[in-house]
Formats: C-alpha cells, structure tokens, sequence
C-alpha cells in the first residue's frame, strides 16, 4: 500500500461530522503535553493554550484535536501527564460533557488507537493522592481520522494528524519511539535535533506537506492536518491542503478556525500593554476566507 493509499484508508473507514454556516469549529493539533520536565514542549505555552480553549468553550466552538495532544513518545504514563496539566484536561472535558470535544491519535500518542488503552488511561485515570479513578472523558473514542460533511453542499472535509505519509512515523513508530525516549530525549537537552523528526527536518516538512497535496488534488476533498508543525493556509485556486501547525511555536500557538461557512488560520500568543500587562492576544494569519470557494475550485478539477 503506497502513502496516498494510506491517507485513502482512513478516509473510507472515518466516522462524520456534520455541520453547516453556523458551526463553529477549532482544530489544533501536536500541544506534545508532557510530564512538567525541562522535556515538555507544551508547559511553555500551557498558558496561552488554555486562555485559547477557554475563549472558545465560552464561544461556543467545537474543539478537534488533530492528534499527538499528549507525548507518549517521551513518558512512559499518560496519568502523569494528566497530572501535570490537570485544568487543560479538565477544561477539555467540560468541552466533552458538552458534546463538543473530538479527539485523534497522531504518531507521538499511537497507543490512544487502542480501545483498552483509551478505557484505562483516558476515560479514567489513576488519581494517587486520592486513591481513586476519577472520570474525564467517558465514553470517549479516539480516533485516526474524520470527515466534516456540509450539510447543505455534502461537500467534505478529511481531518488527519498527517503522519501516514511518513515511514518513520507511522510504519516504523515503534523504532521511532524507541529513539527518541532513549537517544534523541536526552540529547535534546544538550540542543541536539532529532534529524528524522518531521517538525525539526525542512525537506520532511515539505515532503508531507506535497503527497498530502497529491492526495486532495487525487480525492477531490479538502484536508487539514497537522504533524510537521508548519502552518499552512493556501489562497482559494491553490491546492486546499491546510496543516493548523502546533502548540509548541515560540511563545505561540497555531489552530484553523471554521465558521460562519469561512476558514481562517489564527495564532494565540503574549502580548505586552503599554502599562506593562500581560494579555493573551488572537492574530489572523490567513483568511477567512469562503469554504464554498474552495469547494468549488475543487469541483471543477
């Protein structure tokens, strides 16, 4: 089965999600929430994040998650990172007991693809001081890829984390993991990259970013992923393959905003006031634009 035939199958065996002009939707993806050590990507912008969520669980978003929201490449237990960073969690579950919470699996959180896994570690979690197993998402199902159907053009969406359409990442994840919880984890401290990360090597990010390209224009759909932490937001006439990017950018965060029928690409970060305040600000970095345009271009292809 070659990469695009991949990115097929997942799109044959995903379940839907409708909406229309009137829903609102945020995609983020790759937070890498980790354990709270020198090693957890998120803990920097955690702040940002959650002002983020908030902001949109009082506006009455939907919040998807693309995938690699917890990194279980590095850490051995989810629980501990549950723990670390308990009001994010519990902020997404308010999201989820409102019926507005999809969450994903992406290469760094692979285990979540198992039901068991979900069952043990996600739905409820070992609360040690307490002793006890307090619940968090119940019922909740991860998935590793969805669909987003209008409802009045049935024209679709395909949400995937992106890590099909690379070897090291989705074939050979277990090697993958092996290296960096044991080689390249503790060389990271020293500033040493891991080459074959798809977030840390260019000619990878492009090389995703092109056979996912290849598979709109093949499929005919229109596809947001996220995975090589690049935000991309083509104009209308260009091929329609958004990435919303990640939660790790320097002091920022990326997510792909829908609604009012238009998609957009927005960046959450700190800002400063004159006075010296801190403020959690929202930029747009591209759009909005109409999703109908871009479903039309498609159609004429």
């Amino acid at each position: 089965m070659n990469k695009l035939e991949k990115v097929t199958r997942v799109y044959n065996k995903s379940d839907t999600i409708p909406f229309n002009d009137s829903s609102n939707l945020v995609l983020m993806s790759d937070c890498h929430r980790g354990d709270g050590s020198r090693s957890d990507n998120f803990i920097n912008n955690r702040n940002i994040f959650y002002s983020a969520l908030t902001q949109y669980y009082y506006r009455n978003f939907t919040y998807i998650e693309l995938g690699d929201g917890d990194e279980l490449w590095e850490n051995k237990r989810l629980s501990d990172i549950i723990q670390i960073h308990k009001e994010v969690f519990s902020l997404m579950s308010k999201f989820h007991d409102d019926k507005r919470l999809y969450l994903m699996y992406g290469n760094h959180d692979m285990e979540k693809r198992n039901y068991k896994y979900v069952d043990k570690n996600i739905q409820r979690y070992h609360e040690e001081r307490e002793q006890e197993d307090p619940s968090i998402f119940s019922d909740v199902k991860v998935h590793e890829g969805l669909i987003l159907r209008h409802t009045d053009s049935d024209d679709k969406i395909l949400l995937i984390h992106g890590h099909q359409v690379d070897t090291m990442s989705s074939t050979l994840w277990r090697l993958s993991k092996f290296l960096v919880r044991y080689v390249w984890k503790p060389l990271e401290t020293f500033g040493v990259n891991d080459p074959t990360s798809a977030a840390k090597n260019y000619k990878k990010k492009i090389s995703i970013a092109k056979k996912l390209s290849q598979w709109v224009v093949k499929e005919k759909h229109l596809l947001i992923a996220g995975h090589n932490h690049r935000p991309s937001f083509p104009e209308v006439g260009q091929i329609p393959y958004f990435n919303d990017g990640c939660c790790i950018h320097p002091h920022a965060i990326t997510a792909i905003e829908i609604s009012n029928g238009t998609i957009c690409l927005v960046k959450w970060s700190e800002k400063v006031k004159n006075d010296g305040t801190l403020y959690i600000a929202r930029d747009i970095l591209g759009g909005p634009n109409r999703l109908q345009d871009y479903f039309d271009w498609l159609n004429k292809l």
